[in-house]
């Protein structure tokens, strides 16, 4: 018998697609990775060149997270309150936005 729950499949291939974008991003670094950390957190920073420009990668080695983000993503950070981040480290790992609330072309699975 197999334990596995519903999207094990879904999540499994998101997994693999995420892996590939991540080594092919970090094929195109330019310069060393920026390491920032204090007792809570640590993170690399690295700019990596894509067709479409340049992008920031940010890292955390402890989580094994990533993101990749364009200048607009990034500018779009200094438009916060800080109640925004205060949410997001108060949520680890989840979305600041259910899928209920998120507009209908964002919805997993969304026909529209």
């Amino acid at each position: 018998m197999k334990i596995g729950w519903e999207g094990e499949e879904e999540d499994r291939l998101a997994a693999i697609r995420a892996a590939e974008e991540r080594l092919r991003l970090e094929a195109h670094t330019t310069g060393a990775p920026i390491v920032i950390a204090n007792e809570f957190s640590e993170v690399h920073i690295s700019r990596v060149e894509t067709r479409n420009g340049s992008r920031l990668m940010i890292t955390s080695p402890r989580s094994g997270q990533w993101v990749s983000l364009c200048p607009l993503e990034l500018e779009s950070l200094t438009w916060q309150a800080p109640a925004t981040f205060s949410a997001m480290i108060g949520n680890p790992f989840g979305p600041l936005i259910t899928e209920d609330e998120r507009p209908p072309q964002f919805k997993k699975n969304s026909n529209t």
